[in-house]
């Protein structure tokens, strides 16, 4: 029982720079637990007695940010964060997007996230709530693709200062990059905003474009800022959009360190990089071994990582299921998580794979399932995927 309490009060502690920084405040030191160390670790003596704590952690995280911007967000019908009165769209009819402006929704925005495949973005009518606004529009049009504006959260557990040696060289793989904009001690390629005017700056972010450099020396990172510190950092229309940019710079391998629920739009718009053949690399999530799947890791074709310790453990609150494919070091300095995990495999993939195509991706993937380490279960398992991938 008191290797639970210790483990709690670790996960309490490093839980509370992430809600933090989405919040747009200040990131507050993580303390030192003498002992934790080992106590985390002992996953298996643990079992799942830390699972609802872990799972709390997340739902504190978001009804902090729901009372702190209750103007813009407000709940989904399971609790998740949403754009106030804001309905998605994708794969409609101009007709459906005209009877839908008739009833009183209003057209936002229009965006092309590629030649075959838009996104409208629509405003319920005044005193309609966002939940009988998204009944309204998919009882109207059942053929339709319609969903809330879900926002994503990072998937890690606190933050530390961390300094990455910079290549001089710049022909390495290209590195999709969505997440906060990065600051300018690591070198990218190309860095654009899909909430502000302006990329903003974000620890998560930069750390992440770090462990990308690190793992695929000289690599060129195209950073798709979705947060720009706004309360509705992190959307679902900010990482369509994100992925549709990256998509037009012609950028293979995409990491996305953050996870979310299921949103239909988004799944439509992976679903669509994948058959063009673009791979999609995302975190797993921290919510523990028996959570529910989080996205965009479980859509179908992402590449789903988890992460482990420094002696190939793997993390007490990593997720579990058929969505992990690879697992990689989770634990930067204080920072611990399936988010630094990520970006090690997407950049080792994207050192394989220099330009889409479906046929390339197979050969990418089979070359890193042959590269992958082997732990837990003999072959592909639940906990670790195919294999422990290593940065160099």
């Amino acid at each position: 029982m008191m290797r639970i309490f210790a483990l709690l009060f670790m996960v309490l502690a490093l839980s509370a720079a992430p809600a933090s920084a989405q919040l747009g405040l200040p990131l507050p030191q993580t303390p030192q637990v003498p002992g934790v160390g080992d106590v985390v670790n002992q996953a298996s003596q643990i079992g799942e007695e830390v699972q609802q704590p872990l799972q709390n952690l997340r739902r504190t995280q978001v009804r902090d940010l729901l009372r702190a911007h209750r103007r813009e967000l407000e709940a989904d019908p399971h609790g998740m964060p949403i754009v106030r009165s804001q309905i998605l769209a994708v794969g409609v009819s101009e007709a459906a997007i005209t009877a839908a402006q008739a009833r009183g929704f209003e057209v936002v925005r229009r965006d092309a996230i590629d030649a075959e495949t838009s996104m409208v973005t629509l405003r319920a009518p005044a005193g309609m709530s966002t939940r009988r606004a998204l009944r309204r529009l998919r009882d109207a049009d059942p053929q339709g693709v319609y969903d809330f504006d879900h926002l994503h959260l990072e998937s890690g557990l606190g933050l530390t200062v961390m300094s990455f040696a910079q290549s001089g060289a710049s022909n390495g793989p290209r590195v999709g990059l969505v997440d906060s904009g990065v600051n300018s001690s690591v070198r990218v390629a190309a860095q654009r905003a899909f909430v502000t005017d302006q990329p903003v700056a974000g620890e998560h972010g930069t750390m992440i474009a770090g462990l990308i450099s690190s793992a695929a020396p000289g690599a060129r990172i195209y950073a798709a800022d979705i947060y720009g510190g706004a309360p509705t950092g992190g959307a679902s229309s900010a990482l369509a959009r994100a992925l549709g940019w990256l998509a037009s710079e012609n950028v293979a391998v995409i990491n996305v360190s953050l996870v979310g629920p299921r949103n239909r739009v988004v799944e439509a718009v992976v679903a669509r990089m994948v058959v063009r053949g673009f791979v999609i690399v995302a975190a797993v999530g921290n919510d523990g071994p028996a959570a529910a799947p989080l996205f965009p890791a479980s859509y179908e074709g992402v590449v789903g990582v988890t992460g482990v310790d420094a002696h190939d453990r793997i993390l007490v609150e990593a997720g579990r299921g058929a969505q992990v494919d690879f697992a990689a070091l989770g634990v930067q300095g204080r920072a611990r998580g399936t988010s630094y995990a990520t970006p090690i495999v997407a950049a080792r993939l994207a050192m394989r794979l220099q330009t889409p195509g479906a046929s390339a991706v197979q050969n990418a993937l089979g070359a890193m399932r042959a590269e992958a380490r082997d732990l837990g279960a003999r072959g592909r398992d639940d906990i670790y995927g195919y294999g422990l991938i290593s940065a160099p």
